[in-house]
């Protein structure tokens, strides 16, 4: 496996990182959506096996002060090869300046984040568009 790691969209198959993302599983994000969200934000990280997607992240940043890092997503044959670290940690060090570094995880992931150095938040807030579905899911404890 030879990785070709990127932080341009110039290139990107839309469709086949919408693929992706449903396959990671992270839910199904439309090729618009995901060029729109991408296109706004100050850090990507895309890696490629073979010319093909396999893992993707970004990052919205403000330059100075604050950096978010989301939708990151490894395809399932690759995942448990590193790439997801890998992708963290290239967005981490992209947002190296800023005075805080988030992001948003998955419940039950919080230990691998905390190898980066990420810690949880005791007044993180969330106004979310589906709240039961959020507090389905554990991302929130009411709707």
């Amino acid at each position: 496996m030879t990785i070709q790691w990127a932080d341009s969209i110039d290139d990107i198959d839309w469709a086949e990182l919408s693929e992706m993302y449903r396959l990671a599983p992270l839910g199904n994000k439309s090729p618009e959506w995901l060029r729109t969200a991408f296109s706004n934000s100050m850090f990507k990280c895309l890696a490629r096996d073979a010319g093909r997607l396999v893992a993707a992240g970004r990052a919205v940043a403000d330059g100075v002060d604050c950096s978010y890092l989301c939708d990151v997503a490894v395809h399932p044959a690759h995942q448990g090869t590193g790439l997801g670290k890998e992708v963290i940690q290239r967005l981490v060090d992209q947002s190296h300046g800023h005075r805080k570094i988030l992001l948003y995880a998955v419940p039950g992931k919080e230990a691998f984040y905390r190898r980066f150095g990420f810690r949880r938040m005791r007044t993180a807030m969330a106004i979310f568009e589906h709240p039961q579905q959020a507090a389905d899911n554990g991302y929130i404890d009411e709707p």
